[in-house]
């Protein structure tokens, strides 16, 4: 038979499959868009709803410091990010819980079953937009919104003071003590941006915690290239073992040059950080400089690290939780999976806190802390679809006993 004697029949057994992807296609739209519009609702709602808390309490510091529109909106989208990493999750639990308990009630879900779909195709689309989401916050989460956290309180006393960018790279009073050289740093005033010291004041302790040496400087640089401190307009001062001093020497014109100093200002700098306020760059930077510290001054911040990978998946594992527990087939099951969803999101952010601390505590493993919550409400919520497409019963924890 020729090409074209078999075309017709060609086209004739294509049709259906393509009949089959096409209804499929509409389909996964019907459910995308079934889901995206409670999903907006919920995700911008909670955000009005936290900018007009956060205004009511900042609004009136802004208004006493005649802070302009911009400033205000330049403050409040340095938060966002922050504010985001709570926000999704939420609004995707309750978004699924509604999109998929409405299709329930109107029979949208059996129809699609009837017509040979499994719940793991049903639910297809919902997993992607998960997958999606635990993307952004792994974004976010690498250093915007732990930026935000950092900076709230310094932007809003600078602009209460009339400033308009908060330094979150300055330090001030600053003390730092390094357990390998026994050489303590008192800073008044520390700034990452040029690594400059002004005034600082160092101390050369020996094993015994002898005073041996003392600095006293207007200022401290450190040059990245060659490692050397220089102190400048100054006075070093020599003690014996007794604590009497044995020599002083001032140096007010020419600056002093210090080789051999194993310090850098991000290390000095690095004993006031907040591990929950750096980002997983800084974090990496911390352990790798400090690592010569105790495991337990360590541990909050390789538990952070962790977290940081850990928690966008909370996405993903919402919609493992909410999607067996929304679909329902009677108004009774509805209530119950609602319920029943937002008991166990609820009890998995205790969990993260829980686990949190633990590790940051040297308690537990820093990745045992960070993976526990969202491996064991994962398992939950992979054994609870599991059930509902077998078209056996989803045991809900407020179902009406009988």
């Amino acid at each position: 038979m020729t090409l074209p004697a078999l075309l017709p029949s060609l086209a004739r057994l294509s049709l259906p499959h393509f009949e089959e992807a096409n209804a499929l296609s509409i389909l996964d739209r019907y459910v995308l868009r079934s889901f995206l519009e409670p999903f907006f609702m919920c995700f911008f709602g909670f955000l009005a709803i936290w900018l007009i808390f956060d205004l009511s309490d900042n609004g009136p510091d802004f208004i006493q410091a005649s802070a302009s529109p911009m400033v205000v909106a330049g403050f409040y989208a340095t938060q966002l990010p922050a504010i985001v990493m709570i926000v999704l999750p939420v609004g995707l639990l309750l978004a699924l819980l509604f999109s998929l308990s409405r299709m329930s009630r109107t029979n949208e879900l059996i129809a699609q079953l009837t017509a040979g779909r499994s719940i793991y195709r049903i639910l297809a689309p919902l997993l992607l937009v998960g997958l999606a989401c635990t993307g952004v916050l792994w974004w976010l989460n690498q250093e915007l919104a732990p930026r935000a956290d950092a900076i709230k309180k310094t932007a809003l006393e600078q602009i209460q003071r009339g400033k308009v960018k908060a330094e979150r790279d300055t330090l001030e009073a600053h003390v730092f003590k390094d357990r390998q050289t026994n050489r303590t740093w008192f800073v008044r005033k520390l700034r990452l941006s040029d690594m400059s010291f002004q005034h600082p004041v160092i101390i050369q302790q020996d094993a015994e915690g002898n005073i041996l040496t003392k600095w006293y400087a207007n200022t401290a640089a450190w040059d990245a290239t060659t490692g050397h401190w220089t102190l400048e307009r100054g006075l070093r001062v020599e003690f014996d073992t007794e604590g009497n001093e044995t020599d002083r020497k001032p140096f007010l014109w020419e600056p002093m040059m210090v080789t051999g100093w194993t310090e850098t200002p991000w290390r000095i700098a690095s004993a006031n950080f907040d591990p929950q306020n750096l980002s997983v760059a800084e974090l990496k930077r911390y352990l790798e400089v400090n690592h010569d510290f105790p495991w337990v001054n360590l541990a909050a911040f390789a538990t952070y690290l962790e977290h940081r990978k850990a928690m966008p998946w909370t996405c993903f594992v919402v919609v493992l939780i909410a999607a067996p527990l929304g679909i329902v087939f009677n108004r009774r099951g509805v209530l119950a999976g609602v319920a029943s969803s937002i008991f166990i999101f609820f009890g998995m952010v205790f969990l993260t806190d829980l686990f949190l601390a633990l590790g940051k505590g040297a308690r537990v493993s820093p990745w045992t802390a960070a993976w526990t919550p969202n491996l064991l409400i994962g398992i939950i919520g992979i054994f609870l679809l599991w059930m509902r497409n077998s078209n056996r019963e989803v045991p809900h924890l407020f179902a009406k006993r009988r």
